[in-house]
């Protein structure tokens, strides 16, 4: 092994491993931003369409959301 080369412990968390954590809690705190936004352009809704469209953004804000806790929980560091 080379002097520039950083050591890898002995256990699952891994280089790999901790970099494969870390980009799943940003993929999924873009998600919630993405969804947080649209919501908030959605604002009132005045149509049936926008109505439909807030659930809907709604829902996928929530279970974004619930999988970022259960990310959390397993030792996802973000």
């Amino acid at each position: 092994m080379s002097e520039n080369t950083p050591a890898i412990q002995e256990n699952p968390d891994t280089r790999d491993e901790i970099i494969r954590r870390r980009l799943l809690m940003i993929q999924l705190q873009s998600d919630l931003a993405y969804f947080q936004a649209r919501l908030g352009l959605i604002g009132e809704p005045r149509t049936t369409n926008q109505e439909a469209q807030r659930r809907t953004f709604k829902l996928l804000h929530q279970a974004v959301g619930q999988q970022m806790i259960k990310a959390r929980k397993s030792g996802v560091k973000g």
